[in-house]
């Protein structure tokens, strides 16, 4: 099982997507790319940052007049914590079934199919 710790809340999700497409960002910068979307206080992006800092996803270089926030976690770090939970919790620890709903579900692009496809050749020459 999770912790907390590891868990986010959509909130904080988005607040590190943004931070993930602007690479290190201020507060300010952060805010000012969430709030395309909808509008939000910018005390509220800065206390997302401290909860994501707290959490471990980002780091935050304090030495100059405004914080500059960079995420530590990336995309693909995240994406596989939570698919090994998925698979653990869910599938009984076989990543099998979570590729089949991916196919069958038909969201693999063409590129998808052949990038899984050179992943699969290349474990198969490792094993």
């Amino acid at each position: 099982m999770s912790s907390r710790r590891d868990e986010l809340s959509k909130a904080e999700e988005e607040v590190l997507k943004a931070l993930w497409n602007l690479g290190s960002a201020t507060v300010r910068e952060v805010h000012e790319r969430l709030t395309r979307d909808r509008p939000r206080a910018y005390t509220t992006v800065l206390t997302f940052l401290g909860r994501l800092e707290a959490k471990g996803f980002v780091t935050s270089d304090k030495t100059g007049p405004a914080h500059v926030f960079r995420p530590v976690v990336s995309r693909q770090a995240l994406l596989a914590r939570r698919l090994a939970r998925l698979v653990d919790e869910v599938c009984e620890g076989t990543a099998a079934p979570v590729v089949h709903a991916l196919v069958e579900g038909h969201r693999l692009s063409r590129d998808d199919i052949k990038q899984l496809r050179r992943l699969l050749d290349d474990l198969e020459k490792k094993k």
